[in-house]
């Protein structure tokens, strides 16, 4: 067993949660979505957390005997989390809002949908912690998200852009041995064990550039700029937006428009599946190897959604 306190010490320094400052997504994607139910937020949760939005969440109980690893708080992966934990354990996740960014062969996602009060009141009452991080770890030099997926593809970065905290880039520029689309696709498929990719684009037999950008990388404008750097596939969770409002509508109008004009394999793996392989790889190796800890993996029953 490990105290809490050491590993969120251990947690913040590798992230540099204070120096990183305000997580400028969840510092505003957070309130609104507790705003809606009336839930005080900023009473619930730790104090730190609700100034920067990345760390400790929930305070459980002084020591950690397992660290469970997931992506979003879905329903499924609270339920497990709590049902399968001991006193004191310790749930890292990415995001501290559950995001339904629907799915390409079926229904379409709600957007933030906040924990429900149920699930937060159980991790409560058995002493359970709960730690996210989000930005943080996505412009992580050894531990990001994108970094995982470039392992994982034996991938070179040769070059990136979007270097918004210092000088990491967001989106990667990589070679990797040759190969075509449909070989690569189901590399993919694999690799973060979907069921279906969402594809857009030209096919290729010959790809030798990617660009690599987990999470939504449904920006159009960061699409035409991989191109240009020559990138001939482009993989992210998602390549289209499937939210339910007129944001999602419009996002997904723009990359439809996008498409006819484009030369690249567009290629998305999920939201959730893209960001989970780096909790599967690199930080599962970080617990078990920097803090000594044992892990356990809460991968989601469906990952399009």
């Amino acid at each position: 067993m490990l105290k809490l306190v050491h590993i969120v010490s251990e947690l913040n320094q590798v992230f540099e949660i204070e120096e990183f400052g305000k997580d400028p997504g969840f510092s505003r994607f957070l309130p609104a979505a507790y705003e809606e139910t009336g839930f005080n937020w900023k009473e619930a949760f730790e104090k730190e957390f609700t100034e920067l939005f990345n760390g400790l969440m929930l305070k459980g109980a002084p020591e950690v005997s397992k660290v469970f690893l997931a992506v979003f708080p879905t329903d499924e992966v609270l339920e497990h989390f709590i049902e399968n934990s001991m006193e004191g354990d310790l749930l890292f996740m990415h995001h501290p809002l559950l995001m339904e960014c629907g799915d390409p062969n079926g229904d379409w996602g709600k957007g933030f949908v906040p924990i429900k009060t149920e699930y937060i009141n159980r991790i409560r009452d058995k002493k359970l912690s709960v730690y996210t991080v989000h930005e943080p770890l996505d412009f992580h030099r050894e531990l990001g998200t994108s970094v995982a997926i470039q392992h994982a593809l034996g991938a070179e970065k040769v070059d990136g852009f979007l270097p918004e905290y210092k000088g990491i880039d967001l989106v990667f520029i990589c070679e990797i041995e040759e190969t075509s689309t449909v070989e690569l696709v189901s590399k993919l498929e694999k690799l973060f064990e979907i069921p279906y990719v969402d594809f857009e684009g030209k096919k290729h037999d010959r790809i030798s550039k990617i660009a690599i950008v987990a999470g939504c990388g449904d920006k159009v404008d960061w699409m035409r700029e991989a191109e240009k750097r020559g990138a001939q596939a482009y993989i992210t969770g998602e390549i289209h937006c499937h939210i339910d409002n007129d944001y999602g509508k419009k996002k997904f109008q723009q990359m439809m428009d996008y498409v006819p004009e484009t030369n690249m394999s567009l290629i998305g793996v999920s939201h959730s599946a893209s960001e989970y392989l780096v909790k599967k790889t690199l930080m599962r190796k970080w617990f078990n190897e920097k803090l000594e800890l044992e892990t356990v993996m809460i991968p989601q029953g469906k990952w399009w959604m």
